[in-house]
């Protein structure tokens, strides 16, 4: 489903990602553990097409990404991929329900009864009106999760989903990752430095200095 050929990035004359192959299956949940500065959250946001590489191939559903148009790309993220976020990303200033609805607002739809369902299954119930500040990071997490499967992407590309979460939490929050991503089929990667987390992956994928290691 998702392949990279001999990706690399660079920020200015620092190559982050070093001559990166990787190949992602459907439906296979996949970890990628390395430490701060290793180059895993650039190489998570140029699989989610929020950057682009400066040399290689990516390549997802028999697509080349890395070639697409900006227009392309946008609808690529809207309509393929579900970002999970370490700090949440949600707006401060609308409601559960609201924050969750986006994905399906800017895909020019909606649905109310779906959106509840999400909140739901997501351990939400009676919060759909809450703002997120007046909601535990948990549960922030929670909404986040919510947001990035509501428009049914294939793709579920987590950053440090729980990196600013203790470690009780962090491990409810993988639970329902997993149980989601199972339930759901979709395809995950995740980016973590903490080896508990990456052992929810069905597979564990190193990176060192922008180099790559299974």
């Amino acid at each position: 489903m998702i392949k990279l050929e001999k990706v690399e990035k660079y920020f200015g004359d620092h190559k982050v990602l070093k001559d990166i192959d990787l190949v992602v299956k459907k439906g296979e949940f996949v970890s990628i553990m390395g430490s701060s500065g290793s180059g895993k959250s650039t190489l998570l946001n140029l699989i989610g097409g929020m950057d682009r590489p400066d040399k290689g191939t990516i390549i997802v559903d028999g697509e080349t990404v890395s070639s697409f148009t900006d227009e392309r790309l946008t609808l690529y993220r809207r309509r393929k991929i579900g970002f999970i976020f370490q700090f949440f990303n949600l707006l401060p200033n609308i409601t559960v329900f609201e924050n969750i609805s986006m994905p399906l607002l800017l895909a020019g739809t909606s649905n109310y009864d779906k959106v509840m369902s999400y909140i739901k299954r997501t351990g939400l119930s009676g919060k759909d009106r809450h703002f997120p500040h007046q909601m535990s990071g948990g549960e922030q997490q929670r909404v986040a999760i919510a947001r990035a499967l509501i428009h049914d992407p294939d793709i579920i590309l987590a950053d440090e989903p729980t990196g600013s979460l203790d470690s009780e939490t962090g491990g409810l929050i993988m639970d329902l990752i997993r149980d989601l991503a199972e339930e759901t089929r979709k395809t995950v990667i995740l980016v973590t430095h903490e080896a508990y987390i990456s052992e929810y992956s069905e597979r564990i994928v190193r990176i060192k200095d922008g180099t790559l290691s299974v």
